[in-house]
């Protein structure tokens, strides 16, 4: 079929996420023929930078050539058997690479989406306290701007209303505590959350018996937009869950995997939390597939005979799922291998400084923010929606979506520093055409 039959027939059909699909009459979605590296290729052969790693999970670009390796040989095996009362190569040596991420979470548990995963978490934390005989402890506590995904349980630990707002009668309450926010690891309160520290210590001070866990995303907090805390805050949230035997559930499905510079974002503040959810970056975008670490003490508390509810008893059809299994394993050796920690290190200043020329050129951009492979600035006018910046972007040559105001580019660790040049030149190009 053309192009213009395919859109019609999108715009009858489908419901895009995140959308208000009558934008989609006159606002028309791009057209995707095939995509490689950093770049979308359009119907009509333009190349398009992908600047948000397709949401966020393009760790290693597109049809990265190892990857479809991997996946190739395991498809030539099976693509997938159910995950109870059965095992296979792929998924335990997964399982060893992950267990070696951080000290003491050496336990795995697999689902399919992001969301899934915290869930998992969740569920666990409240299901480990029924096992210990404490039902008192049932709070949860977040952070503010906190996201962790939209389904009911994620939802009612997250803290942004346009994605909760019309459930509220069907999510459990949750206890919001302020982080110290930071543009960068050069802002001193990036080392010294004192002074904030007095007063959140004062609120956590009422569920030291109550609370049985804190979910946050490890020092950015994405859908909030690209919002940067102190990790001496994370530190001392760590310290106070640990010596109130709360657990402490790390959300790293956007900032694991190298993307903040190291290989988790929760190695800045050097935690070691009772709960890791991955997910996106973690097969590179290529499946849906998450992991849940935990630590052998939760562990343990299910382990025994089969009674008193001692099993967790949550099943996800696509559990272990051998593809993403290989896709997983295959990412995190590709990683390590070519060092891209280190890369997204080297990127940091880079985007910082892209950014901030694009702010003095046009006046249209303020608290620039940027780590590992992320930067953000928020416009000075913008709103909300900014569909013009997005449709000059793409004409252009960018793939953006901002985030409220929230001007940000979070592209494929590997992306090379033409093409991040071109991504500065069409931003600045779409800002002041716009503007």
């Amino acid at each position: 079929m053309n192009e213009a039959e395919l859109l019609e027939l999108d715009q009858n059909l489908n419901w895009h996420p995140c959308s208000q699909m009558k934008e989609y009459e006159n606002f028309k979605p791009l057209v995707i023929k095939r995509a490689y590296d950093s770049y979308l290729e359009l119907s009509d052969g333009r190349k398009i930078i992908d600047a948000i790693s397709s949401w966020w999970c393009k760790s290693l670009g597109h049809n990265h050539p190892e990857l479809k390796k991997a996946a190739f040989a395991q498809i030539e095996k099976f693509e997938h058997v159910l995950f109870a009362r059965t095992t296979y190569d792929v998924v335990v040596e997964l399982a060893q690479a992950l267990s070696a991420l951080l000290p003491g979470l050496n336990k795995v548990s697999y689902a399919s989406d992001g969301s899934s995963a915290v869930e998992i978490a969740l569920k666990m934390s409240m299901h480990a306290r029924y096992l210990q005989n404490q039902p008192q402890r049932t709070q949860f506590i977040a952070l503010k701007n906190g996201y962790h995904g939209e389904t009911i349980g994620a939802l009612g630990v997250s803290d942004l209303g346009l994605y909760k707002t019309p459930y509220n009668p069907w999510l459990f309450s949750s206890v919001f505590i302020e982080p110290l926010y930071v543009q960068n690891k050069q802002d001193p309160r990036w080392n010294d959350a004192t002074e904030h520290w007095i007063a959140i210590e004062k609120q956590l001070a009422a569920y030291t018996d109550t609370a049985t866990a804190i979910i946050l995303e490890p020092i950015v907090q994405g859908a909030a937009g690209m919002k940067i805390y102190s990790q001496d805050f994370l530190k001392r949230l760590s310290l106070w869950a640990k010596t109130h035997d709360v657990h402490l559930i790390a959300d790293e499905i956007m900032t694991g995997i190298g993307r903040t510079g190291n290989m988790l974002a929760c190695e800045y503040a050097g935690i070691q939390p009772d709960f890791l959810c991955l997910s996106k970056g973690l097969t590179s975008g290529w499946v849906p597939f998450s992991v849940v670490l935990s630590t052998d003490p939760i562990y343990q508390l299910f382990y025994g005979e089969d009674e008193g509810n001692r099993t967790f008893a949550h099943s996800h059809t696509y559990s272990g799922n051998a593809l993403g299994a290989s896709l997983a394993l295959a990412t995190l050796k590709i990683v390590k291998r070519d060092q891209l920690c280190l890369r997204a290190q080297a990127l940091e200043p880079i985007l910082e400084a892209h950014m901030n020329e694009i702010a003095e050129k046009t006046g249209a951009l303020q608290n620039v923010r940027a780590i590992g492979a992320i930067v953000a600035a928020d416009l000075i006018q913008g709103d909300g929606k900014n569909r013009k910046l997005v449709q000059k972007a793409g004409e252009l040559g960018a793939l953006l979506r901002p985030i409220g105001n929230t001007l940000y580019w979070l592209p494929p660790l590997n992306i090379g520093l033409d093409t991040l040049e071109d991504l500065k030149d069409i931003s600045l190009e779409a800002l002041k055409g716009t503007l």
